[in-house]
């Protein structure tokens, strides 16, 4: 098994891939069916299309769920022997596939190998009678892997071997996820500016914002991240932790998920009142900050703030923060696999472009007293 991929030295010898979104995230986990009903009823997401022994499929079992832009792929095991069930007795439920959106996956695939990226499938074409759909795949962090799938000639449900179907539940209102706002992955100490070249040499992204040690710490420990974007929708902020008295949270996850990995995704919404709102409704937990970051930030925001409804916020738990184009508006759920490594983030942005560095420490305030719970601080 392959436990991690190589950042490639040299420079990069064709023009970079021009990625359009993610198209989608698959999931690699125990139980397809049970993950797909948690993500239904938590998170109001629809299955939409189904994939296994009865579309042809063997040695696994696949729900595709959608809501709005957002698209999750859930696939567990049938053959105890598979790459599907080691990846999962190593990792847990963890995020195999971070699936870029192209237009042309051949050429998209060729400047990627062109330019330093191990590719693992070359580009084939499936069809149905929804059209034909083209795909590739790269060697990502860890055991990761990145998709390169191309839908211009494809309006089938989600994929040649996948057939419509859904899992109705009714929770009451909708929760109002809107789209990836970005993929946060953790790496391994010393390997944040290596994994930044290899993504700006490999797939052509750009340094959007770094974070030091000093920007992201407590009493007990650090963390350094740069965040690298293509200058659209596909968003990546990378993490690393960095020396501190105890042991931070991207640690954590490493000693868990056993090797770097997507950490959380974070998840737009035009409401975030009636998001969280909504999803309290429907059991899902959040992380909480200290009552006293309430006292504090209306006077941060400053003019920003004053049409803020400040006590729902504080009742909700849902944090705020500024930068020079505007606000955004934040709050994290509690770890949603057995280990304590993935979680989701819900953001509202304002015109802010920030990751909601003012919220840091709190945030991980927060953080640590879940790992002391855990006996892991």
């Amino acid at each position: 098994m392959r436990t991690t991929a190589e950042p490639t030295p040299g420079e990069a010898t064709a023009p970079a891939p021009e990625l359009v979104a993610f198209d989608h995230l698959e999931w690699w986990v125990g139980n397809a069916r049970h993950a797909a009903h948690f993500f239904v009823a938590g998170f109001g997401f629809d299955v939409v299309a189904y994939a296994g022994p009865e579309t042809g499929a063997r040695d696994r079992q696949s729900y595709v769920l959608r809501e709005d832009d957002l698209c999750f792929v859930v696939t567990s095991a049938l053959d105890p022997a598979s790459e599907i069930a080691e990846h999962v007795r190593q990792h847990g439920d963890g995020v195999r596939d971070v699936a870029y959106l192209v237009h042309d996956v051949d050429e998209a695939y060729d400047r990627v190998v062109a330019r330093g990226g191990n590719g693992l499938e070359p580009p084939q074409s499936k069809s149905d009678e929804g059209g034909e759909l083209r795909r590739a795949t790269v060697e990502a962090f860890g055991d990761t892997i990145h998709s390169l799938i191309s839908r211009d000639a494809y309006r089938g449900v989600f994929a040649p071997g996948y057939e419509p179907t859904s899992l109705p539940v009714n929770l009451g209102r909708p929760v109002g996820l809107t789209g990836y706002d970005h993929v946060v992955v953790n790496v391994e100490r010393g390997r944040l500016d290596e994994w930044v070249a290899w993504y700006e040499r490999v797939w052509g992204l750009e340094q959007m914002q770094h974070f030091s040690e000093d920007a992201i710490s407590t009493e007990y420990s650090a963390l350094r991240s740069t965040v690298v974007w293509n200058g659209g929708r596909v968003v990546q902020p990378i993490n690393e932790p960095a020396p501190g008295r105890r042991k931070s949270q991207i640690e954590e996850y490493l000693d868990y998920y056993r090797s770097p990995g997507v950490q959380h995704i974070a998840i737009r919404t035009d409401d975030i009142i009636a998001t969280v709102s909504a999803l309290n409704e429907r059991g899902i937990r959040f992380l909480r900050v200290p009552d006293t970051y309430y006292d504090e930030a209306p006077e941060r925001l400053g003019e920003l703030g004053a049409g803020l409804p400040w006590e729902q916020l504080a009742a909700l738990g849902i944090l705020v923060d500024r930068d020079a184009q505007g606000y955004l508006l934040q709050i994290f759920t509690e770890n949603i696999a057995s280990r304590p490594t993935v979680f989701l983030e819900l953001i509202q942005r304002a015109g802010a472009r920030g990751f909601g560095e003012g919220n840091f420490k709190a945030l991980f305030v927060s953080i640590e007293a879940a790992q002391e719970r855990r006996g892991n601080l």
